[in-house]
Formats: structure tokens, sequence, C-alpha cells
């Protein structure tokens, strides 16, 4: 760990009162460069527009996988820039049904639209998409809200989980649909900045 870094924490499975109509099924066929991974604060990827400017709503059905500077994923062929991850802490549920990166961003640090209020990537948009925690299948969610300076990834374990990776949520923002931290005082860093 490095100064400043948060410890894994570990949390209950939470059940929010929510719309938990069934994950939809998969699109497409599971691809390398719509795969993400979470596996500490340094190693992790986003599902992030590969356009220029690109809103991230307009990015859903073609978005790809970057990841973090540090991620030792050989596979991971872009990564983002130095600093645009300003923060991250990582937790996983008591019961192993989930893990989550939550944290701040740096938009000027990328070509994401400042203003742009963000979007979700589940696992029907972009086609393939996966988390490597549960595999092709599993129900995950990822928002990113560059005019929140925000960003928030939940991997579930099991196909369906609509209680813990609730894909319904796609208009509430990170804090509702993956309550987490986006604030770290220690490093000076909240996400509102």
């Amino acid at each position: 760990m490095q100064p400043g870094d948060q410890p894994h924490k570990k949390r209950e499975s939470q059940t929010t009162p929510a719309d938990v109509r069934p994950t939809p099924e998969p699109t497409g066929e599971s691809s390398a460069s719509t795969t993400i991974h979470i596996i500490d604060e340094h190693d992790f990827a986003l599902l992030l527009p590969d356009r220029p400017g690109e809103l991230i709503s307009d990015a859903e059905s073609d978005g790809v996988a970057f990841c973090t500077p540090d991620s030792a994923d050989a596979a991971c062929s872009r990564r983002v820039a130095e600093g645009f991850i300003r923060a991250a802490a990582v937790t996983t549920a008591d019961d192993g049904s989930y893990i989550q990166v939550t944290g701040c961003l740096d938009v000027s640090k990328s070509s994401l639209d400042a203003s742009n209020s963000g979007g979700q990537f589940d696992v029907r948009f972009p086609n393939g998409a996966q988390c490597t925690f549960g595999g092709y299948g599993a129900s995950f969610i990822q928002l990113v809200e560059p005019a929140a300076n925000r960003f928030c990834v939940r991997c579930c374990s099991k196909h369906g989980d609509q209680i813990n990776c609730n894909s319904h949520q796609d208009r509430s923002g990170c804090q509702t649909a993956i309550p987490g931290t986006y604030a770290f005082p220690a490093l000076g860093v909240t996400c509102e900045e």
C-alpha cells in the first residue's frame, strides 16, 4: 500500500429498494476490448468512449476498456492518463457477492467532455462487456460522471443480481447506484472539486 491508500473495505451485501426487473441478457460475444477488472485501487479498468469528446451516454454501444497506468493486465491495450484517477477505494461484500471501485476523476487529463453528466455501461452495452470478477454474463454496472468528477463500478459474482448490481439505476448517479467512497480527506481529494 502507498501512503494515503485506503485499505480494502468489506461491506455487507446491500439491498436497495429499487426496480429489480431481471437483468437484461448480455449482448454480443465476450471481448478483451470490453472486459473490465478490479484488483485494487491502482489496478482496475473502466469502460470509456474511444472517440475524443464523445459523451458517455453515446459511447454505451462502442465503449472500450481503459486500464489504470499501473495495471498488470497485459491484455489491456489502452491506459488512462496518469492523474486521471485522482483517488479510488475498493470495497468487497462480506458474502463475496460483489467487488466495487469508487472514486474521483480529473477530467482535464482525458478527452471526456467536462460538462457531460455521464452514463452507464453494463452487461448489455457495449457488446461483449464483462467484468472478470463474475465472468461473461454476470451482472455489473459502471457509471462515469465527468461533470461530477466521479466514477463507480460494481461487479457481481453471478448473473441476474439486481439487488447488488441494479442495471436499472442508470440515472440515479454513483452515490445512489453504488454507495461508496467519494471523498478522500487523507489525500485532500473530493470529487466535487
